[in-house]
């Protein structure tokens, strides 16, 4: 009897329909762990039911979670939410062949031949994954990403884009239609636009909220279009939504065969037969590693480029559903589960030796691709008989083979091929992995308080910036010190102020000096000595 061989056969999860494998064999759990656990699987299997049927999942915003509705829409309790979904998939591939036809131009160009998204976070990070994942010579657009409110990152990406200006289409995506970030990201666009004569609102479609500021400003600039982000579904699971669906359909790929996939995935991982659920045979593992509260790190490991981005996507998704303090009975319990990723064969040339000889405090999923490439390119023999994709499954089974020989825990999602349908399942499987873990560990996967006290926090440092150049300003041509500074702008945070002059002083079109001590003084003196002004007008 080969008992590695047994191990495999009873832990390995295969749909031939979907085209999915999941080996869960490498996971150090014991005989009797999953049958402990049934109990707990079968209330999240109810839980998860209980979320489809429309029940409030998010007891502190009061919504309902209905994300799995988009791939299903006669599951959506109310039939405004079927037809709404029904008719925005409609208006999205509609727009889509009318933007490919030219019958919706630009301002000046013969037709749009580029896509700039605007977004952050789930905004950008599932569009990017499904557009570096499936691009292929036939896209019908390129797309561009503005996904941070870095200046330089904006100037990189309007001069890859060059030229082609007149003929990009920008897709402004937040939900609550007030992201700082994408705001300025909008601004930016707005203004290179500008600088070549063109209207922006010419060039320019929104994905938002009813009714938000965005909704707003796209109606009075009179953009071309608008779409919905509706309040039950959340920027990290709003890829199979017209946040990801619009994109990838100007981009040209098949969103509806991408839906197909979630939703054949969603039947399976409906089931209340775990030994048949991907989803809770994951949940389980990543249960089993972590010890159930975040005591290993998640290293997603895709032997496949064109995955490379899933480990950003799933970073979202886990960490943000998942890095909670209190759980739902209001305890203080510290969960989550840190993800982080790079790619095969990459990673054996990067911190595959950590992994093997250093401190075990993760967890690794590989991700592979059985078909190495398109058929139609065929195969070239890098050795007799050996294929440059041989050598990929051998690095990932051999990087397997090693970690398991250490006794450090993996699991491995193959599938049979990458496309639409199958990209579409592999965001449905994480989406409910995720959703039963946190049932598993009774926490609420669907709200993100840390990140809302981020936003605050990172405001509350733009208004003191205002307060600190009114200051300066207020004296100008005076060198004033760190404490004098922080005194004209009534705070008693220096370290905060200091970190706002730095930075202005860095800015020279802001206006703020650094003044620092001379000689030997200057020498030896901290930054924090430092004297800051203004410049007088001459």
């Amino acid at each position: 009897m080969n008992d590695g061989l047994d191990r495999f056969r009873a832990h390995l999860f295969h749909d031939e329909r979907l085209g999915v494998w999941l080996d869960t064999s490498r996971v150090r759990w014991t005989a009797d762990f999953l049958d402990g656990l049934e109990p707990r699987l079968q209330a999240a299997y109810e839980a998860m039911a209980a979320l489809e049927r429309g029940a409030i999942a998010n007891a502190d915003e009061g919504r309902m979670v209905g994300h799995y509705w988009l791939r299903a829409p006669e599951l959506a309790p109310d039939p405004a939410i079927r037809d709404a979904i029904t008719t925005t998939l409609g208006r999205v591939l509609t727009f889509a062949e009318d933007v490919h036809a030219a019958r919706i131009r630009p301002e000046r160009a013969s037709r749009f031949r580029d896509v700039l998204l605007i977004g952050i976070g789930g905004s950008a990070l599932g569009p990017q994954l499904v557009s570096a994942a499936l691009t292929s010579p036939a896209d019908r657009m390129s797309v561009w990403f503005f996904d941070n409110t870095d200046p330089d990152g904006f100037d990189r990406t309007l001069d890859a884009i060059g030229d082609a200006l007149p003929g990009t289409l920008a897709v402004v995506i937040s939900k609550s239609g007030g992201t700082k970030e994408t705001r300025n990201g909008m601004l930016e666009a707005e203004a290179a636009y500008a600088r070549l004569g063109l209207d922006f609102a010419k060039h320019a479609v929104v994905v938002t909220g009813e009714g938000s500021e965005l909704d707003k400003h796209a109606v009075a600039r009179g953009f071309l279009d608008r779409f919905p982000m509706w309040d039950w579904v959340g920027g990290r699971t709003s890829e199979l939504s017209a946040v990801g669906l619009l994109p990838a359909a100007l981009q040209g790929l098949d969103v509806e065969d991408m839906l197909r996939g979630a939703r054949a995935m969603d039947e399976v991982t409906r089931s209340r037969v775990t030994k048949r659920n991907p989803a809770a045979q994951l949940a389980a593992a990543w249960l089993s590693a972590t010890g159930g509260a975040g005591k290993k790190d998640m290293v997603l490991l895709p032997y496949k480029d064109r995955l490379e981005l899933f480990s950003r996507y799933a970073q979202q998704l886990v960490m943000e559903s998942l890095g909670k303090r209190l759980d739902r009975q209001g305890r203080e319990v510290w969960q989550g589960i840190s993800v982080y990723g790079n790619k095969g064969s990459t990673d054996q040339h990067a911190y595959v030796q950590q992994l093997r000889d250093g401190v075990d405090n993760f967890f690794v999923t590989f991700l592979e691709v059985l078909l190495d490439r398109a058929p139609q390119r065929g195969d070239l023999s890098v050795e007799p008989g050996v294929t440059s994709g041989d050598y990929l499954s051998g690095f990932l089974q051999g990087t397997r083979r090693a970690l398991d020989e250490r006794g450090r825990a993996s699991i491995t999602i193959t599938l049979e091929a990458l496309d639409a349908t199958s990209l579409g399942a592999l965001i449905a499987l994480y989406e409910r992995a995720v959703g039963i873990y946190a049932e598993l560990v009774d926490i609420n996967a669907y709200h993100q308080p840390g990140v809302e006290a981020g936003k605050k926090a990172a405001q509350a440092v733009i208004d003191l910036e205002q307060r600190v150049l009114a200051g300066l300003r207020a004296k100008a041509g005076t060198a004033l010190s760190l404490a004098e500074v922080a005194a004209a702008a009534g705070s008693d945070d220096p370290e905060t102020v200091f970190w706002i002059l730095r930075h202005l002083s860095a800015n020279p079109r802001r206006g703020v000096l650094r003044v620092r001590g001379q000689g030997a003084e200057a020498e030896v003196g901290s930054p924090l000595d430092w004297s800051w002004m203004i410049a007088a007008a001459p």
